[in-house]
């Protein structure tokens, strides 16, 4: 659509909003598919005004206009949900009308067809619900027009009256504004009226905003627009939408020491952290033959991690930024992460250490500028050395880790005594996640390939390994391992799976695996030549090695991009054969940088071919620019997955 389109269409949008107008001819000058290739509906306009009270208690009107551009679209907006958390949030559909492609409008008897009922829900049950709209037939061309009112927050459960709706962190505002949507967008309007006492930072991420700033002798009003907003283009395995789209961010709290302040003080004065004597009976047992400071605190982490259930139940006031008590934690031995981290605190402090818990936020970044951008709650150990220490026990069920190297890269904050400062995790050393596979194998004259290969890992890659037997039956540990060999060859007979004799103690023992087979039919021998590819390079366990399952066809990549984790993968490989003497094919022998590299050796002696990958990728979350040296080791390990060739 022309710029000129868009600036007519916007003057449009901006004086029937404030007139309330009839929406008709605006919807028509809107466009169609045609307009917006690819899209379904477009949002006409979204207009957002919130009434900060004092108190922190916020008022939220939205309204938005959508025309609907394909017959998708017209079935996905046949109803509309609003999630809401009742204890904390209220909400309302004040109107909705449907705007038909011949000029009616029509008004939805919202007496009659809004529903509220409980929210799906799995693993965390806190009572939340949703409000749907039923709209009904739609056709290309029509357009709904839907009002709305909250009230309140969405970030955690508290008491009854209006007083639940006033934030936890009492007299403080806080918003997070995407300005983006898998739908085009053609103009989203956000605006937020202030006591005028009030603080309010703000900061536009990834974009450019039209900011506008009224004020009377009582409040401010901060108001932001953007205008023509387009879905982004996902890359494979990019970043999380919010660390790369435009968003706002505004928050009244003067800075992330005051948080941590908070977070510290709301859970003292609930006493999440206490002991009882069930607790110290407990920590007894587990602290049975305790060595030294670390192992005291390894098996309070991994018996955390292990033993209470990740599994929410609300605890009624409180909900959602307050720890669950140590009593109640143990007593009902589940929590979500949060109610694990303060469980894993309760017993550190009982047997003397100093321990807090902190926030983060998984999957994507936190800016800096003191939102509540948290999703996740893990616990932080004092040593004896005046470091503090992070531990994770909902993340490190059956991991030899005590925090996972898969939150590497990721902001925290802790809840300390005398406040904190927004913090960043350091990047794992890839050898802290070491994948090795040694393989020794004969190719007979009839083509079969007989072999045996040993597999030991550490870390992340250790995680991988055992979650085949800790989140499986024992009846199926054999076949799940054998699954690894049958997903190259289905013809293939394994003849012997050995592994730790208990898969459970991963405390003590890394894991090792010992596969031996034999596949008929798998090489293709001649008079003159054998090709084949080796059985250790052929995508085998590539469970392990998160880094293949990133496309690498792309040229270049436009926005950062993540793995699982950091990790130094060698692969190495003797293959006994008939006959030979010459390697036909070639295969890099090295590439990369400091961060990601690679380096092979492919030869043949005394008809013995043997062959040797490295491979070491450092970090878990990459900027564009580490891509090119990415791309460069991704491919050279994926070349020894293609036939190799030997002439007599």
């Amino acid at each position: 659509m022309s710029k000129r389109f868009f600036t007519l269409l916007s003057l449009l949008i901006a004086f029937s909003i404030q007139l309330r107008a009839d929406y008709t001819t605006l919807i028509k000058e809107a466009g169609t598919s045609k307009d917006f290739p690819g899209a379904n509906y477009v949002a006409i306009f979204d207009s957002t005004q919130v009434n900060m009270e004092p108190t922190g208690l916020s008022h939220v009107n939205n309204k938005q206009l959508i025309k609907i551009l394909s017959d998708k679209g017209a079935l996905d907006k046949r109803i509309v949900k609003f999630s809401y958390e009742p204890l904390s949030a209220l909400v309302k559909i004040k109107e909705v009308k449907i705007y038909r492609n011949n000029g009616t409008v029509e008004d939805v008897d919202i007496s009659k067809n809004v529903y509220d009922y409980p929210a799906p829900a799995r693993m965390i049950y806190w009572g939340a619900r949703e409000k749907m709209v039923n709209i009904g037939h739609l056709e290309v061309g029509d357009a709904i027009y839907i009002s709305m009112y909250r009230k309140g927050y969405t970030y955690a459960l508290l008491q009854s009256d209006d007083e639940q709706y006033i934030p936890p962190m009492r007299g403080h505002f806080y918003d997070i504004v995407p300005f983006y949507a898998a739908y085009p967008i053609m103009e989203k309007v956000y605006a937020v009226r202030f006591p005028k006492e009030k603080k309010m930072q703000y900061k536009v991420f990834h974009g450019e905003a039209d900011i506008d700033l009224k004020e009377d002798d009582s409040t401010k009003e901060y108001s932001f627009s953007m205008k023509n907003l387009l879905p982004i283009q996902r890359e494979n395995h990019m970043v999380d939408l919010s660390d790369i789209a435009p968003k706002v961010l505004l928050s009244t709290s003067p800075d992330w020491e005051a948080k941590s302040l908070w977070f510290y003080g709301v859970n003292e004065d609930y006493g999440s952290f206490n002991s009882t004597s069930e607790i110290d009976k407990k920590i007894k047992e587990i602290l049975v033959g305790a060595k030294s400071e670390q192992d005291t605190i390894a098996r309070l982490t991994h018996w955390v991690a292990d033993e209470i259930r990740y599994s929410g139940i609300s605890m009624g006031e409180g909900e959602g930024y307050t720890l669950h008590t140590g009593d109640m934690t143990f007593t009902d031995r589940c929590g979500v992460c949060k109610d694990k981290a303060g469980m894993l605190v309760a017993m550190l402090r009982a047997v003397g250490f100093e321990s807090y818990p902190a926030m983060t936020m998984a999957g994507s970044r936190i800016e800096d500028i003191p939102a509540d951008q948290f999703n996740h709650s893990v616990t932080v150990v004092k040593r004896r050395n005046g470091k503090y220490e992070l531990l994770d026990p909902t993340w490190v069920p059956f991991v030899r880790e005590l925090w996972s190297s898969a939150e590497q890269q990721q902001n925290y904050l802790m809840g300390l005594p005398n406040g904190a400062d927004l913090m960043i995790t350091p990047i794992s050393n890839p050898e802290n996640h070491l994948f090795n596979i040694q393989g020794q194998s004969e190719i007979s004259k009839d083509g079969t390939y007989k072999g045996r290969m040993i597999i030991n890992a550490e870390g992340q890659s250790d995680a991988a390994i055992r979650r085949s037997f800790v989140k499986n039956f024992i009846q199926n540990w054999r076949p799940t391992i054998e699954k690894y060999i049958l997903n190259i060859a289905p013809q293939a007979i394994i003849t012997g799976v050995e592994y730790n004799k208990n898969p459970y103690n991963h405390q003590e023992e890394a894991m090792i695996l010992t596969i031996s087979y034999e596949i008929p039919d798998y090489a293709l021998v001649t008079d003159d030549e054998i090709i084949f590819t080796p059985v250790s390079c052929n995508n085998f366990m590539k469970r392990v090695m998160t880094h293949l399952y990133i496309s690498t066809r792309e040229k270049e990549k436009k926005y950062a991009f993540k793995d699982r984790c950091s990790r130094l993968v060698n692969i190495s490989e003797t293959i006994t054969l008939p006959f030979g003497k010459k390697i036909i094919s070639k295969r890099p022998e090295s590439t990369g940088n400091k961060l990601n590299s690679y380096s092979s050796e492919l030869k043949i002696q005394d008809q013995t071919v043997s062959l040797s990958q490295h491979i070491k990728l450092g970090k878990r979350v990459y900027e564009s620019s580490d891509y090119p040296s990415f791309k460069d080791v991704v491919d050279a390990q994926k070349a020894y997955s293609k036939p190799i060739t030997i002439k007599r």
